[in-house]
């Protein structure tokens, strides 16, 4: 397995690979940068198909969050962590605890959180091992609320961008993947008044929205083939790719999943067809920023929070703005904005 040439190492500072025999944990550990601060991503719970796919993951999701936090002016670096197993089989109190362990070895270079699979109630259980974690209920709590408002306030700014104005009342909007994100980006979008479009690998999510919002499901790979104006990939990654941006027809792109480029040069060819795409690292950063205020000196604050996500609306409004005047893609115009800060500071 190729680690330190992969394009996706980008001179990673640690990668650890840990493992506890008792529980079974199989987890990576990844911190990419702590140049801006202490890196600060989630931790996923996966059935990956190989080893290398985790490998593969967490290296693109740890660059990300370097990223991220820089573009959301947050002093922290970038980290990731993958627990490797089927949720519905491998979840324990000791298994998190065996991860908490290997947390707290690495001496505070890293913090993690809930993402995928991964609740605050398990985060909690590995606060019991280690004080390095975040998203801790009784101090920033879920951050999916957060991840939802900025997202939705992205999809606002793409639409002023692109047609001068914010009404998005019976704009077409698909949305992929019906998460705890992406529930409450629907309420966002049905109470503005969208026409939503969804689906889901899981029906009984698919059905909430149906009844909640007034939504249409649509099967799972049909999603790409809507007639629509904003398309809004919210499950897991590189949905955006040789084979269905051909099929792709929203004028905008913009959801709150991870990585929705399959590789970067894809970010050119849809901006070549006319699709504005919002970077998913800008766009996804609520739940993180309401994190950092678990943080604060000043302690915990809602309202500081909120407000600092909806700067997420002007950092997109320039990007977009940048884009069209040097005439390139929005995740260059990102990529360039957070080297920018990790170089000069916050």
């Amino acid at each position: 397995m190729t680690v330190f040439n992969r394009t996706e190492f980008d001179n990673h500072e640690n990668v650890v690979f840990c493992a506890d025999k008792e529980t079974g944990l199989k987890a990576i550990i990844a911190v990419h940068s702590t140049k801006l601060g202490p890196a600060v991503g989630g931790c996923r719970l996966w059935d990956y198909a190989s080893d290398e796919d985790a490998v593969y993951d967490v290296l693109r999701l740890s660059k990300g969050m370097t990223y991220k936090n820089a573009v959301a002016r947050l002093p922290f670096g970038g980290g990731k962590s993958v627990i490797i197993g089927n949720a519905k089989e491998i979840k324990s109190d000791a298994l998190f605890k065996a991860f908490g362990r290997h947390l707290e070895r690495l001496g505070g270079s890293y913090y993690s959180a809930e993402d995928v699979n991964i609740t605050c109630d398990d985060v909690a259980v590995m606060n019991t091992e280690t004080n390095y974690v975040l998203g801790l209920e009784g101090k920033s709590g879920n951050p999916s609320p957060f991840t939802a408002l900025g997202t939705f306030l992205g999809i606002k700014a793409a639409y002023q961008h692109k047609h001068g104005h914010q009404d998005l009342a019976g704009v077409k909007v698909s949305v992929q993947g019906l998460g705890a994100v992406s529930y409450t980006l629907c309420k966002y979008l049905h109470e503005a008044g969208a026409e939503l479009f969804v689906t889901d690998i899981n029906e009984e999510r698919v059905s909430r929205v149906v009844n909640d919002f007034n939504a249409t499901a649509v099967n799972i790979d049909e999603i790409y083939d809507l007639d629509v104006d904003v398309y809004a990939p919210c499950a897991l990654g590189a949905t955006i790719n040789d084979e269905t941006i051909p099929r792709i027809k929203a004028g905008i792109i913009a959801g709150c999943a991870n990585n929705q480029l399959a590789e970067p040069r894809h970010g050119e060819i849809i901006r070549e067809k006319g699709i504005l795409y919002a970077p998913d690292y800008v766009i996804n950063a609520g739940g993180i920023i309401n994190v950092y205020y678990e943080t604060a000196p000043e302690g915990y604050s809602a309202e500081a929070a909120t407000k600092h996500v909806e700067g997420i609306f002007d950092t997109l409004s320039e990007i977009f703005k940048r884009s069209e005047d040097e005439q390139k893609s929005t995740h260059i115009i990102a990529d360039e904005l957070a080297q920018e800060i990790i170089e000069n500071g916050l």
